[in-house]
């Protein structure tokens, strides 16, 4: 019996262990991931042809700007924002002037679901772009997650 106990001891010791560095850890690897995320879709955007979501990106900058921004401006603009993110989320530098671009980009990210929905969903289900829309949710929330930890909040047990 005591070998038992002992045996909980121990994991017990090392799951307090484990949650501890992930605590002090997790948040900024989650920073440094979602910068580059943001870093590698940013750069895309620079190069004609080479994003998925450049046709997308224009046609939202169109509709929101009421066509008075133009595809490839509309391009330049939101790759310069998303490399601006990364960057400031992956040197930790400027943070909260990333997450403010972060915050205001997502206005326009998120705006193809409602601008959109009907060519994002049509009946054979989710298109690719609808997809790549989605995944920007999880971005969001862990833009808040690390807004969160830069405006004071910490991770606890």
């Amino acid at each position: 019996m005591s070998s038992l106990t002992m045996t909980k001891s121990q994991l017990q010791r090392a799951n307090e262990r484990v949650a501890g560095w992930l605590a002090r850890n997790s948040i900024n690897f989650l920073r440094l991931s979602l910068g580059l995320v943001f870093l590698g879709f940013g750069m895309l955007k620079f190069f004609p042809g080479t994003s998925p979501a450049a046709e997308l990106v224009i046609r939202t900058f169109d509709r929101l700007s009421l066509g008075i921004i133009p595809g490839n401006a509309a391009l330049l603009i939101t790759a310069t924002a998303e490399c601006v993110i990364g960057l400031t989320l992956i040197t930790g530098r400027f943070l909260r002037t990333g997450l403010l671009v972060l915050a205001v980009s997502m206005v326009g990210i998120m705006s193809p679901l409602v601008l959109f929905f009907g060519d994002l969903f049509p009946s054979g289900g989710p298109t690719l772009e609808a997809q790549y829309v989605f995944k920007d949710i999880v971005l969001a929330s862990a833009g808040l997650v690390i807004a969160a930890r830069a405006m004071g909040a910490r991770l606890v047990r």
